[in-house]
């Protein structure tokens, strides 16, 4: 990987898994066999040195993994706009890895994570949405290789 432009922003590693884990949501950016980018917004859920997402059993994002299981998923955290200055303050991170399709007790797992993150007071209703859509709901894992956050604050 190349190194920072501007290493005066770069962020400790806790300061980067922080954005990463509290992040709400982040851009899956996936290349297709023709070599055209795709650029996908989804919710997600970090575990250990993972990143889980769920969605259709089909699709372009799932064609593209196929395809070529490097992925780079960007996180944007907070933002404050400084008009007087013509500028940002910001935070944002940059993880890149391999995407795998995942199954089985992680599956059941990563959904579980999933049903915290996003609706923690639902967690027995979760469960019910889990055990109804399982089979037709894919789980990707994104084993994270590289990990970079930069801010300006």
């Amino acid at each position: 990987m190349k190194s920072m432009r501007k290493i005066d922003r770069q962020m400790t590693a806790e300061e980067t898994l922080g954005v990463l884990t509290k992040g709400e949501y982040g851009i899956l950016s996936t290349i297709d066999m023709n070599g055209q980018p795709f650029g996908t917004p989804l919710s997600y859920v970090l575990k250990e040195d993972n990143i889980y997402f769920h969605g259709a059993l089909e699709g372009t994002k799932l064609d593209n993994i196929y395809f070529n299981e490097k992925v780079c998923f960007t996180v944007v955290g907070s933002t404050k706009v400084l008009e007087d200055k013509f500028s940002t303050e910001f935070e944002s991170i940059m993880a890149f890895g391999d995407a795998s399709i995942i199954e089985g007790e992680e599956k059941l797992q990563a959904l579980r994570e999933i049903i915290k993150k996003y609706s923690p007071s639902f967690i027995e209703a979760g469960e019910v949405y889990i055990n109804r859509a399982i089979e037709k709901t894919c789980v990707v894992r994104i084993k994270i290789t590289h990990l970079t956050g930069k801010h300006r604050i």
